[in-house]
């Protein structure tokens, strides 16, 4: 990498930068006065006052140039203001903005122009300032691992033009880039709270950065770091990279493994959700004896519980009518009969003594438990008056459910996986089966639950189990807007909850599932590493933003130091690097939402699919392929625009994978295309499996992991030093790692390198 900043601070010491009116750069300014000169404000003459730097600073339109030339402008020059107080000297300049209630003041440092603007107006109102408006020939930006494109290409102006985002949530790290011929302006963002970016719509793109001062957040500054560098994707991200390390250094994979050794088990391994609700399979059932048992007592009051507690209960019951008029079960109606069986055995009051009557010593032992039962000594305590009562319906209950569960992570572990972390959709997973939690524990691998303390339900009235918390929650901890209205939960269902006044009851979730018997050694957290953060209004709990940035990652901490896990969480933004041990969302971000094809329209093509299985296993969501629209394709999967920033900064400090989404196999036609990224950029694989999807896929997935974990395992501990792209139309890609490199051919054609030869879809490791 070669940045410009031992040039600059040579010219430092011969040049100094002009600070002009706009007169003096025959632009006309439009404030339409001349203050005194007792006033001390500028008074839009030609004069100029010097400043150690070695381009040009307008303060009447906040433009700056940080060149000689004038072809590096780091920021276009916006509506004239009127300057007071305008002073310069020792590598500083300052003014204000007498209007806005703006103070301004410019610092040279070494290597960067520090840019501090600060808001000096009535501390209970809100304002907001707008600085930089940036235009470039071609823009690097950390969107999930990296976009970089020019600034006329149609594929970004379209998505782009006209939106605003929210930088800490839409971008993986806190700057952006606009390339200019060969040099690169880098804007990183400290403290980057209430920074929205606003790119331009029609023609070139471009983007204005707006900063919000709420009116309930006493600090009332907004500071830019302007950097010069060379325009390449390594010399940008190691910018980055030197500011993150500066700020509060990068804690590495081995200095976070030195505090919990399970982290090592994420080295080399796939990440596989494993789902699976089934508590009863078919193969478990003893069908002509079942079938024997339909008027017995144990029989009538699974009726009586599945007609009143059970989802599709009037299914249910149907089969159990067609099956008595029947000499055979047929493979439908067992798995209907299982699924609704498995169901029922999860709930509470399923157990009833009046009807349960027969006991044996594994119930009298729970039974006689004076204490409460925890989940897994409920669900057993069904599983067990079930099979009792129904004597010799039933395989032994020990054995129930093996085949998609402990036998599926033998056949996994058998197949040459080494590691793998292994998160459940549901916690209750592993207390309807604890072997589960045991075998892969066992397997040496990770295992963890799908946690959230992002949305809270209406008590009684909760859609899904993590939005579950009790009443005080919901009705008092719950974030406000300006308006007074609640901030609306993910899909728009229950409110949002303030992360700091959650401790207490992330502490009291944590706790109660371990003690409920699931050993678990790995904790996944929705939202908080996504960026998505909030000023919370209610007058009870004023929050600022960055107060509910701190406690996501206190939460975060908390559940890694005090309770022993691997964490990992949605998103990855990098202010929770140091926290978090892996990511999902970085390597592809979610973008189901953006398209109702996509997300709803179940006629179409591109429906991802329902959150339904009727086997049981991993919904349709999850496990059915589909293709995604051309537009999506270019912006999301087209190698041609990636660039690895993130992986230049945090390779070896945070291992990023997929948002669950977009699993490895998810995509129609881009299955060996994403395995070919997972090559190149040191992305775990992803995949969602049951039994049946491992049956289809297990082969590829075996043979793909063991070649992946090889090579991850070589460059885990490695910083990216390095990345080319090798022709015209970007799809020959070189990555390095160190002493090791790999190089990606996406192209149609071979490619020599070395005197070796990558074929199309290929890949070589030198």
């Amino acid at each position: 990498m070669k940045r410009l900043s031992a040039g600059l601070s040579a010219i430092l010491l011969i040049l100094s930068l002009s600070a002009c009116s706009p007169d003096s750069n025959n632009e006309q300014s439009d404030s339409g006065n001349e203050p005194s000169s007792q006033s001390g404000e500028s008074s839009h003459t030609q004069t100029e006052q010097p400043i150690a730097f070695s381009g040009k600073i307008i303060p009447e339109t906040f433009s700056i140039t940080m060149d000689e030339a004038g072809g590096l402008v780091a920021s276009q020059p916006g509506d004239s203001k009127t300057v007071a107080e305008l002073t310069s000297g020792d590598g500083t300049m300052s003014w204000r903005y007498q209007e806005e209630a703006v103070a301004v003041e410019l610092t040279q440092q070494v290597d960067y122009l520090d840019v501090l603007i600060r808001y000096e107006g009535p501390s209970d109102t809100e304002a907001s300032f707008a600085w930089p408006t940036v235009s470039g020939d071609d823009y690097t930006l950390p969107i999930g691992e990296g976009k970089r494109f020019s600034a006329d290409d149609p594929v970004w102006t379209d998505y782009l033009g006209g939106q605003t985002w929210e930088i800490i949530e839409s971008f993986s790290m806190s700057f952006a880039a606009a390339g200019k011929g060969d040099k690169a302006l880098v804007y990183i963002f400290p403290e980057n709270f209430n920074n929205e970016i606003v790119f331009t719509e029609g023609g070139a793109l471009g983007f204005t950065v707006r900063h919000t001062w709420p009116s309930i957040n006493q600090d009332k500054t907004y500071r830019v770091r302007v950097y010069v560098t060379e325009n390449d994707p390594v010399s940008i991200a190691k910018v980055y990279k030197s500011y993150a390390e500066e700020i509060a250094g990068i804690k590495t994979l081995e200095e976070k493994a030195a505090n919990n050794p399970n982290i090592e088990k994420l080295y080399g391994a796939p990440h596989i959700y494993l789902f699976d609700s089934t508590v009863i399979s078919e193969e478990d059932v003893h069908w002509e004896v079942f079938r024997e048992n339909l008027d017995t007592a144990p029989m009538e009051w699974i009726r009586s519980f599945a007609a009143d507690k059970l989802e599709d209960s009037a299914g249910f019951l149907s089969v159990l009518e067609e099956i008595r008029g029947q000499d055979y079960v047929g493979a439908y109606q067992k798995q209907v009969i299982t699924q609704g069986l498995s169901q029922m055995l999860m709930l509470p009051g399923f157990f009833n003594m009046e009807v349960f009557t027969q006991s044996d010593d594994r119930m009298a032992s729970l039974l006689v438990l004076s204490r409460n039962f925890t989940r897994t000594e409920e669900i057993q305590l069904n599983k067990y008056a079930l099979d009792v009562n129904l004597s010799g319906v039933f395989q032994p209950v020990e054995t129930w459910a093996d085949s998609r569960t402990v036998n599926l992570l033998r056949d996994m572990k058998d197949s040459g996986i080494e590691q793998a972390w292994i998160g459940l959709n549901d916690w209750e997973q592993a207390f309807s089966k604890p072997e589960l939690v045991d075998t892969t524990v066992g397997n040496g691998w990770l295992i963890g639950p799908y946690d959230s303390y992002h949305s809270v339900h209406e008590p009684g009235k909760e859609e899904w189990a993590t939005a579950a918390f009790p009443a005080e929650v919901y009705n008092d901890y719950a974030i406000q807007n300006k308006d007074g209205s609640y901030v609306g939960g993910f899909q728009a269902v229950g409110r949002k909850s303030n992360p700091t006044l959650s401790l207490p009851y992330v502490r009291e979730r944590v706790s109660g599932i371990l003690q409920n018997g699931a050993a678990f050694n790995s904790w996944f957290v929705d939202c908080d590493a996504t960026g998505e953060i909030y000023d919370d209004y209610t007058p009870a709990h004023l929050t600022t933003k960055r107060q509910d940035y701190d406690a996501r990652l206190e939460r975060m901490a908390a559940i890694a130091l005090e309770y022993g896990m691997v964490v990992g969480s949605e998103g990855g933004n990098d202010y929770a690097a140091n926290t978090i041990a892996f990511a999902h969302g970085i390597e592809l971000q979610t973008f189901s939402w953006m398209d109702e094809d996509m997300k709803a329209n179940k006629e179409s093509e591109y429906y991802l699919g329902r959150w339904y299985a009727a086997n049981g296993g991993v919904p349709e969501k999850f496990s059915k392929q589909v293709p995604v629209k051309e537009k999506y394709r270019e912006l999301f999967l087209n190698p041609a625009y990636t660039v690895p920033l993130y992986k230049l900064v945090y390779n070896n400090a945070v291992i990023t994978g997929y948002h669950w989404d977009w699993s490895t196999l998810k995509i129609a036609g881009e299955v060996e295309n994403r395995m070919l990224y997972e090559m190149l950029y040191n992305v775990p694989p992803m995949f969602h499996l049951d039994k049946f999807q491992w049956e289809e896929h297990g082969g590829l997935i075996a043979e793909h992991v063991k070649t992946w974990s090889d090579w991850s395992r070589q460059v885990i501990h490695k910083e990216m030093t390095g990345f080319e792209v090798l022709s015209d139309d970007r799809l020959v890609q070189l990555a390095r790692y160190g002493d090791k490199w790999i190089l990606a051919n996406w192209s149609g054609q071979s490619f020599s390198y070395e005197g070796k030869t990558a074929e199309p879809g290929g890949f070589l490791i030198g």
